[in-house]
Parts: structure tokens; sequence; C-alpha cells
């Protein structure tokens, strides 16, 4: 079985985890989620402890335990805690307004962006140039960070664009004469 998979699994208080033979469900203050199982992966729940086993001795068993452990371990952090990333906005007239369900971004286009803001996901911006993204499910909270940050990518000789806050970018020197 794989180093991750033998990691157990601790249910944080207030949250509460069912499990049947293909599926784990989990509900807590920030919300449900679920998550299809594979076949060779078994799940166990111990009092608050949930253990990821294999069904038989396969290479692929064992490497499914892993990836499993590590799916449930983020619905069980996700409904608990929740997850967030956060996004800085870099150039001159660049910036973000939450307005309804949308996300409105000045970004140097001759038009305004609109990026609609997906169910389960909360946007904030604390300032006009911060934007943050909220929620319980890790890749969807991923997934609308990046949409959000493919409208104007870093670009590598001023920095202007749109970034994560603790993304680094490689600056290149401008051409010499």
């Amino acid at each position: 079985m794989s180093r991750v998979a033998k990691n157990p699994i601790p249910i944080p208080s207030g949250v509460e985890v069912n499990v049947s033979d293909d599926r784990v469900s989990a509900k807590g203050p920030k919300g449900e989620l679920h998550c299809a199982l594979h076949p060779l992966v078994s799940i166990s729940k111990d009092g608050d402890i949930l253990t990821v086993g294999t069904r038989n001795e396969l290479n692929d068993a064992r490497i499914m335990a892993g990836t499993t452990r590590a799916l449930v371990n983020n619905l069980v952090t996700g409904v608990s805690a929740g997850f967030e990333k956060r996004l800085t906005i870099i150039g001159v007239g660049y910036r973000a307004q939450v307005q309804g369900t949308n996300l409105n971004l000045a970004l140097g286009y001759s038009h305004p962006v609109n990026h609609p803001i997906p169910d389960g996901i909360t946007v904030e911006t604390p300032t006009q140039t911060e934007i943050v993204v909220k929620g319980a499910d890790k890749q969807l909270v991923g997934q609308t960070a990046a949409e959000i940050r493919r409208y104007r990518p870093p670009e590598p000789y001023k920095g202007k664009g749109v970034r994560y806050a603790d993304e680094r970018v490689i600056r290149k020197q401008a051409k010499k004469k």
C-alpha cells in the first residue's frame, strides 16, 4: 500500500462522514460533499478515524488507495475548514469587483470581463487588486482561481496580470540597444 494511504484520516468534531460500498459523503458546517470510491479500494470508519485499505494486492489497488485517501481527506477538510485561493492583480487600471453572481474584471482589454461565479464558491474582493476565492470543494476552488488567472496571466517583462498571491514571476530583461 502507498505511504499516503497508510495515514489515517481524523474526523473533526461537527463533521459527519457516511461510508457505503461505492461512495463516501461528508457533511459539515461548510457544506456537504461526496466522492465515488474505486472498486479496488475500501474505507473503514472506527469512531472518528477513517482508514483506507485495498481489496486485493494488485499494483493498481495500491496506487488508487493513496489517491482515494487524498480525495477523502480533502472532502473532510473542505466541509470542516474549507479552502481558499488568493489572487493579486498587478497593472495600471487593472481592478476587480464582485457584483451579484459575477466577478467584473478590468484587465486592459477594450471591454470588461465578466466571470460567472459557480455555485458553492464565494468570491471576495477586499481591495480592487485582490481576489479571494473560497469554497468547500478543493478542485472547484482551484479551477475557478485558474479560470480567473487565465484572463490575463502575468507577463515576464513588466509582471502585469493576474497571479496567485504566493506566485513568483521570473522577470526577463528588456532588449538592449
